[in-house]
């Protein structure tokens, strides 16, 4: 099997993950912040160590700078037009039928959201296989905690398990969608273009990094906050230096 079809399957394999888990046990919340601190030191660690040096390897240093401020601006506005319910973990709902609500919003919301993160996946196709590889992996870890959070309530107060996996799931869709989009655009376009499409990628990244994966997984709640994420932000880091010297 070619290359481009794991990370495909990498790709979708956190919301589906996710899906599964919400529907059998909630992992504790601990695990579930480690898991998201872990993402944002992959995600980091790639914008500013593969993704900008490529991006002005390719352009030039005010095309990459201009890319990751475009990058963090559309990430912006799609949180204000499309508003989306972060899963902080730490603030369960204790109204069924606001959690059935809240689970269908934060689907909505999850869909639309994953059309980038499949294109910035793709971004990583026009740098090297190793970064396509990391890319993939942080948004499938990034995406299986929200995968928790939208098929759990749904199934709690429906009794569906299949419907509220099945239902859940489909958010990895638009992730394929983003995905071939962009791959196939990508390869009809200029190098200093390449240049910009890649920094955005990499502005993309740091603003879900910063306004979501960081502040989730620093949910202090009494005795469910650790240090340990500060060394799994660590660890995702160090994760893509060694993947970069393979």
């Amino acid at each position: 099997m070619a290359p481009i079809y794991y990370i495909l399957l990498i790709s979708i394999a956190g919301p589906i993950i996710g899906s599964a888990i919400g529907v059998i046990k909630k992992p504790s919340d601990l695990f579930m912040f480690n898991m998201l601190s872990f993402a944002a030191g992959v995600m980091l660690a790639l914008s500013f160590l593969q993704l900008v040096p490529e991006s002005i390897n390719l352009s030039s240093v005010w095309v990459c700078s201009l890319g990751i401020i475009i990058g963090a601006i559309v990430m912006y506005m799609l949180d204000k037009l499309i508003p989306h319910i972060h899963p902080e973990l730490c603030q369960p709902e204790k109204k069924c039928t606001r959690l059935k609500k809240t689970s269908i919003y934060l689907l909505f919301g999850i869909f639309l959201h994953n059309l980038p993160e499949g294109m910035a996946i793709a971004s990583g196709t026009i740098s090297s296989t190793q970064a396509t590889f990391a890319i993939a992996l942080a948004i499938a870890v990034h995406n299986i905690p929200e995968g928790i959070v939208t098929s759990a309530p749904y199934y709690y107060c429906t009794g569906k398990r299949l419907k509220a996996f099945l239902i859940s799931s489909s958010t990895a869709i638009p992730i394929i969608v983003g995905f071939i989009i962009a791959y196939f655009v990508f390869q009809n376009i200029s190098d200093q273009f390449i240049g910009f499409i890649i920094a955005a990628t990499a502005g993309l990244m740091v603003y879900i990094s910063a306004d979501e994966l960081i502040p989730s997984s620093c949910c202090r709640s009494e005795k469910k906050w650790s240090h340990s994420t500060i060394f799994s932000l660590i660890g995702g880091v160090v994760f893509v230096i060694l993947l970069s010297s393979l």
